[in-house]
């Protein structure tokens, strides 16, 4: 279970007064003309239940991005409460950090995150050695998850002579292999060409029936959100507009910026 209470974001030096001043409930573009901050996120609260699929959707600040490194601290909220199985992670010193990182939590970028001095099998077992594995038993649990994304063959070659899709293949088996329960997923997919994301979606959705991860998952895509998700998460300017299931959205859009998604989807 994550659990996120009241968290809000402030981007600028003057914080203090530009978070006094989202409190009392002015607008990001006022706050900006006044302080020179960017209001990021306000008062965000949203739960996430153990194995589902929560994706969230928005315009590009929107503050979906912004929201999801919430949960793994790489982002540190201004004003709220992040916990996790009831772990309150904002407490957390950076030893204990650490290890949440590297044992509860694991991260799936869009730009693919792949050493490129490593080869494939190195970049998958990359996180298991980082947090104390022999390299043997690393390397051989990372084998496991390179045949189950479908790139066995490749396990020597380096990540410059691999397509998108064989990179974030690598990428999603790194996150997998250290077997974390919360996968967060930024825009994981939104650089691939139409059929590789395709292919993608498939791989996700087969391996999410076997693990039954908890995943957190941000895209602008509709059909995306759609096709995998459990529970739909609209934003608009740092703040959470609707909250659903994909047949809740597209049947019952809370106004008319979500009805617009549900429009283009369906002219598409």
């Amino acid at each position: 279970m994550i659990e996120l209470r009241h968290l809000t974001k402030v981007f600028g030096r003057k914080e203090s007064a530009a978070l006094a001043m989202a409190e009392q409930g002015v607008g990001k573009a006022e706050i900006l003309a006044a302080t020179g901050c960017t209001l990021a996120l306000r008062d965000v609260s949203l739960d996430m239940a153990a194995g589902e699929v929560c994706v969230l959707m928005g315009l590009s600040g929107s503050g979906k991005s912004t929201l999801v490194r919430h949960i793994n601290r790489l982002i540190e909220p201004s004003a709220g409460d992040i916990r996790v199985d009831g772990v309150d992670v904002r407490a957390l010193e950076a030893k204990d950090l650490r290890e949440y990182r590297r044992r509860q939590v694991s991260m799936v970028f869009q730009g693919f995150g792949l050493l490129p001095h490593l080869d494939v099998l190195e970049n998958v077992a990359f996180g298991l050695m980082a947090r104390g594995e022999d390299r043997q038993t690393a390397l051989n649990k990372a084998m496991e998850w390179i045949a189950a994304v479908g790139l066995e063959g490749y396990e020597k070659a380096r990540p410059d002579v691999l397509s998108g899709g064989m990179k974030q293949r690598v990428g999603l088996a790194r996150a997998l292999a250290v077997e974390t329960g919360i996968l967060l997923m930024d825009e994981a997919f939104s650089a691939l060409d139409p059929l590789t994301r395709a292919d993608m979606q498939d791989l996700l959705q087969g391996l999410q029936q076997r693990l039954k991860r908890t995943i957190v998952f941000v895209t602008h895509d509709l059909d995306e959100a759609v096709r995998l998700g459990n529970r739909i998460v609209i934003m608009k300017d740092g703040e959470i507009i609707q909250t659903g299931t994909p047949e809740d959205i597209l049947s019952h859009p809370a106004n008319d910026y979500v009805a617009r998604f549900v429009q283009i989807r369906h002219r598409d």
